[in-house]
């Protein structure tokens, strides 16, 4: 049994990685489309919540900041399946596509410097979510005033924009953050031993993770195909 453990131990952590991924970018693309259409405020502090409430529950289970750098690019591919299904640019999402990926750069840093110091206290888990928020928004703004930015992005293109930008938007996905952070390393440490114990019944952990996965990336489809 413990040959089997230290044989399967990543492919068990490299699949949860793909679960949470998966979801990461079902919200990318439905929940995006649904904030949309129902005209709601703060949809990117949401859905920055949202992607780092998802890091924080691989962090709360694996106790590893070097995984969490994995995960953003499988919200990217899912994402990215508006290239093959609409027939459009890579570019089409560019600057989301760079911001999840920032997303997921500025939380490993600042997990990686925080440390041990991160478990069991709430205050500096909520510290964390939003500094790696802050770093994010700070980077995006750069990054997506270069690469492809939209006409609200360009809105803040002033001399005191950066600040502007800061305060309208990098404060929002800093809030969202700080509370959804410290939501999911709890979820995550509830979930870590099951997943550690799923050696007794291995089919029941593959076949949820591939359901979850399955129907993360069907349902991403249908939403891009229905033009959401």
């Amino acid at each position: 049994m413990k040959s089997r453990t230290g044989r399967t131990r990543l492919a068990d952590i490299l699949i949860a990685v793909v679960v949470l991924g998966s979801l990461w970018g079902l919200t990318e693309v439905v929940l995006d489309s649904a904030i949309r259409a129902a005209g709601l405020p703060f949809r990117a502090g949401i859905l920055t919540g949202i992607g780092i409430g998802l890091l924080a529950i691989a962090m709360g289970a694996f106790r590893r900041p070097a995984l969490l750098v994995l995960i953003p690019p499988v919200a990217i591919l899912c994402k990215q399946l508006v290239v093959p299904i609409l027939n459009v640019s890579v570019m089409c999402k560019a600057n989301s596509c760079v911001a999840v990926m920032l997303e997921g750069l500025a939380v490993t840093g600042v997990v990686c410097l925080i440390g041990r110091r991160l478990d069991r206290n709430r205050v500096i888990q909520a510290v964390s979510g939003a500094s790696g928020a802050l770093l994010a928004a700070g980077a995006f703004y750069f990054a997506g005033m270069r690469l492809a930015p939209c006409q609200y992005l360009l809105s803040f293109n002033s001399p005191v924009g950066f600040v502007r930008f800061m305060l309208v938007e990098g404060v929002v996905w800093a809030a969202f953050s700080a509370v959804l952070f410290p939501v999911g390393y709890w979820v995550g440490a509830q979930l870590r031993d099951t997943i550690l114990a799923q050696e007794r019944k291995p089919w029941l952990y593959y076949a949820a993770s591939a359901t979850i996965v399955v129907g993360s990336w069907a349902a991403s489809a249908v939403a891009i195909a229905a033009g959401l």
